[in-house]
């Protein structure tokens, strides 16, 4: 049987996900080969570094561990690094924490989400206050600028699911991470000459292509997400099915032209993230 995972090892398996992100080639991203959006590879490092620990802490409640991450992630670089990563982070987290693996991460991550409350709304909110992320506008229903009317946190998922793909995911169990992206990221790694680094950067362009960026929808639009995708479609070739060495040139062409017109795929890189997180939280031997 394998057990749950303790707070070390799902800590160590965020840290992972988080650094393995940056070390790859992710057109419109931060990341080892190119710097954007006035932020650096380092920002990001040290995010990931505060944020580890509230993520993993068993005693925290969702809402608890996305507000003390997001709070510990901006103290540390300033900026909004990580508010996407750590809201789909966090419930996976509290689920690898109280499952057994025979019975199943996504299972138990269902029972989580279905049992968030309303002070996980608050506490989500607050978060998102704190980070105060970009294209941000207001609504009716769920607007996370005032505090939530008697709505649980997967209420205001439900609100929003339709226009953004984190609170899809908290709706659909992770249907983008479980369904779609850990099948491609595993299919690009058993693919011959594919390292670690081109696996992570097929994952990337293969969430691109199928789901259009709803941070970039957020800041300029239904239309140039749309773009965006529509361009990593096109350069299908270069990364279906595996990333190669010699798609390198084509893929940096695409991130200068992407950072250039400020079109940065955030929501994408924090399912990148996700999608190395459940992975290793799943496969990762106990140590």
């Amino acid at each position: 049987m394998k057990a749950a995972r303790t707070a070390a090892e799902i800590s160590a398996a965020f840290l992972y996900a988080c650094n393995a992100e940056l070390e790859a080639l992710k057109p419109g991203n931060v990341h080892r080969y190119s710097a954007g959006h006035g932020m650096e590879v380092l920002h990001f490092e040290q995010a990931a570094n505060a944020a580890a620990g509230p993520i993993a802490d068993p005693q925290l409640s969702v809402g608890k561990r996305i507000l003390l991450a997001t709070e510990a992630s901006v103290a540390a670089t300033g900026l909004n690094t990580n508010l996407g990563i750590v809201l789909l982070c966090a419930p996976l987290a509290k689920a690898a924490s109280e499952t057994t693996f025979d019975i199943g991460l996504r299972r138990r991550l269902g029972m989580i989400l279905m049992s968030l409350d309303e002070q996980d709304a608050e506490d989500a909110f607050a978060a998102i206050r704190v980070a105060n992320p970009a294209g941000m506008g207001k609504v009716e229903q769920g607007d996370v600028h005032s505090q939530p009317q008697h709505l649980t946190l997967l209420g205001a998922m439900q609100l929003a699911a339709d226009r953004d793909r984190i609170a899809n995911a908290y709706v659909s169990v992770y249907a983008d991470v479980f369904d779609f992206a850990l099948p491609v990221y595993r299919e690009a790694k058993a693919v011959s000459g594919c390292d670690a680094t081109l696996a992570v950067t097929t994952l990337h362009m293969a969430l691109l292509a199928e789901f259009p960026d709803t941070h970039i929808a957020r800041k300029f639009g239904a239309a140039i997400a749309a773009k965006v995708q529509n361009e990593a479609r096109v350069l299908r070739p270069q990364w279906s099915p595996a990333a190669t060495a010699k798609s390198l040139p084509a893929l940096q062409e695409f991130d200068a032209k992407l950072k250039h017109e400020g079109l940065n795929p955030g929501t994408t890189a924090d399912f990148v993230v996700t999608t190395l997180f459940a992975d290793a939280l799943i496969e990762r031997k106990r140590t």
